[in-house]
């Protein structure tokens, strides 16, 4: 048995902001969820050093959150700590002139327009993606040409002991939708990008003129978790999955969207299980028809990692 108890009294104690059984669908762009257990909102390095100790002494699981815009948590949602990085630890900052410091709960959309106010180039590739910068480090995010892995210069980790590392871009083993990070449980709580100096009207345009296609072939009008599949080696999913007669399938509540194929959506109500099911049939219906195995690129959230 977990001591919940005794965690949510060291948060009172630690002056840690917190929630008991909090809806993790309120905190994830798909809308579904059921409740995290504790749900943590940390300000500071400090305290997210207290939380990692909390949990390694009651030994309880902890899951870490950005914008929950990649990832598709269980019905039954998550029995542990859940550590939510949003706007109380989003600082940005400039640096040397042509760098910028984020904290991983700032908005990766307001740290493009940051670099756009002080008429610096790079980033423009990753405005409207609806990601933090732990979460867009983490995997490695692109679109449109990029990756983060194009601008990153270093970045900072707890360790789930609560041990502050840095790591150069070079340290990190940045590829498709990957990096070191993948799948431990080291915590990211800062990031240094590499700009350039360029055009401020310049820069704009080229964001706006993203933004605009994202909204004109992306179906944002849903919550979804974006594309849902990685990239197959010389192919494009949403084509696949278009071609194999995918388009407008439904389970539940959720969808292949009939604006872009690639990507599943909460339609209507959906459930974790429904989405599951529906990317399942996606998956089998494809290799079934060309052959290719899809990888979903969304990170499924068990009720507890134990």
């Amino acid at each position: 048995m977990i001591d919940f108890k005794s965690i949510e009294a060291l948060l009172h104690e630690q002056q840690i902001s917190f929630e008991i059984n909090s809806p993790l669908a309120n905190y994830t762009s798909f809308k579904i969820g059921g409740d995290g257990r504790i749900v943590v909102f940390p300000k500071t390095i400090t305290q997210i050093q207290m939380l990692l100790s909390d949990c390694k002494q009651f030994d309880v699981p902890y899951l870490i959150l950005g914008n929950g815009s990649n990832v598709l948590v269980s019905d039954n949602g998550y029995q542990g700590v859940v550590l939510v990085f949003n706007k109380q630890f989003s600082g940005i900052r400039l640096l040397d002139g042509d760098r910028i410091e984020a904290d991983a709960g700032a908005s990766l959309m307001k740290v493009c327009r940051f670099a756009c106010e002080h008429s610096l180039t790079g980033l423009e590739f990753a405005y409207g993606i609806p990601a933090t910068v732990g979460g867009a480090v983490y995997m490695n995010a692109g679109a449109y040409g990029g990756e983060i892995k194009d601008v990153l210069f270093a970045v900072e980790h707890l360790s789930p002991e609560g041990e502050l590392q840095q790591l150069n871009a070079d340290q990190l083993n940045l590829s498709y939708r990957h990096s070191i990070y993948t799948g431990t449980k080291n915590c990211i709580v800062k990031a240094v990008f590499q700009l350039q100096k360029g055009e401020q009207s310049n820069i704009q345009a080229t964001m706006e003129d993203i933004l605009n296609r994202r909204k004109t072939k992306q179906p944002l009008e849903y919550p979804s978790a974006g594309s849902t599949f990685k990239r197959p080696p010389n192919a494009f999913a949403a084509k696949l999955i278009e071609d194999c007669g995918l388009k407008g399938r439904t389970v539940g509540g959720a969808q292949v969207s009939t604006k872009h194929s690639g990507f599943v959506i909460n339609y209507h109500h959906a459930s974790c299980q429904d989405v599951l099911d529906l990317i399942q049939i996606v998956q089998d219906e494809v290799k079934r028809q060309t052959g290719i195995e899809l990888e979903c690129e969304v990170k499924y959230i068990a009720d507890s990692l134990r």
